[in-house]
Order: structure tokens, then C-alpha cells, then sequence
């Protein structure tokens, strides 16, 4: 069921960082996909108080995941800020697959530049996160999805809390 607003303000806020993005959804036989994210954006959706998450991943890399997200349209996308553990989990049954704006191309660079500061603090080098973050920029697939579902994952008692918009 979709959510009739949009993303709780906190959320939004959290979700405006360069954070660690993990995609996941299953194939039709139900075996799990996961791809880790390059960059994220969150930007106005379709319904006028609602938002589009669009995700980058390496399209190559992650073709099985590409094509399972494309044929049934689950998506879960789980933004984590190392630091901390705090994360979130958006999902949504009705994601699509595009290739990726001129804009969207541009998101990659400043978004792992921000992921490098965050994991300069933890004593984690540039180089290891580039490493860890590479793609070719031919390869790259936009993911496409209007939160349906929001969920706090932070490790403790909270974990799995539906967050309310």
C-alpha cells in the first residue's frame, strides 16, 4: 500500500547524505539479489506530496538484479550512515528500471567523494573506497521508486519499526 504523503522530514534529512546504499530484491523463485548502490537522490515524485528515490547501480555488475527489479518491480533500499549503523529500509512493489538522466551520470562523483568523508573519520582510505565503490560510468542503471514503505533498521529494539510518514 502506498503511502499517502511523503517521507517523514527526519528521513528526508537522513537520506540527503552520502550514506551506504545497499539494493535488494528477490527473483520470481524467490532467491535474493543484493547490489551495492553508487549514489542516491531523492526528488519529487509523481503525487504531489510524495517522493522519487532514484538509486545507481553498476548495471553489468548486477544484471540479474537489473532484470528481476525490471520483471517484478520489488525494490528494498537500505541507507546506513557507517559511523553509526543507523539505517533505513525504503521499499516499494512498483520500481523501475531506466537508463540514467545526464544528471542522474553526475550523481556518482560528489555522492562517493561525501561516502570517502564519512569513512575518512573510521580510518578508511580513499583508495580502499573507490575500490570498493568502482564502476564504469557505461554500465550504470537508474532504479527507480516511490517510497511505499519506510522502516527504521538501526541495530537495537527498534529495528524493523515501520516509520510513519
Amino acid at each position: 500500500m502506498r503511502r499517502e504523503r511523503g517521507l517523514d522530514e527526519t528521513v528526508r534529512r537522513f537520506l540527503d547524505r552520502s550514506l551506504s546504499v545497499n539494493v535488494a530484491t528477490s527473483d520470481h523463485d524467490g532467491r535474493p539479489l543484493v547490489a551495492r548502490a553508487v549514489a542516491a537522490r531523492v526528488s519529487p515524485g509523481i503525487s504531489p506530496d510524495g517522493e522519487r528515490l532514484t538509486v545507481l547501480i553498476d548495471g553489468r555488475a548486477n544484471a540479474v538484479l537489473v532484470a528481476a527489479v525490471a520483471a517484478t518491480g520489488r525494490l528494498a533500499v537500505v541507507f546506513t550512515e557507517p559511523s553509526t549503523h543507523r539505517s533505513i529500509q525504503i521499499k516499494d512493489d512498483g520500481a523501475t528500471v531506466a537508463a540514467p538522466t545526464v544528471d542522474e551520470s553526475a550523481l556518482p562523483g560528489p555522492y562517493i567523494d561525501g561516502f570517502i568523508a564519512e569513512l575518512a573519520g573510521m580510518g578508511f582510505t580513499e583508495a580502499f573506497v573507490r575500490a570498493v565503490m568502482a564502476f564504469d560510468p557505461a554500465d550504470l542503471v537508474a532504479l527507480h521508486l516511490e517510497p511505499a514503505d519506510v522502516f527504521d533498521q538501526t541495530p537495537g529494539p527498534r529495528a524493523g519499526e515501520r516509520i510513519p510518514a
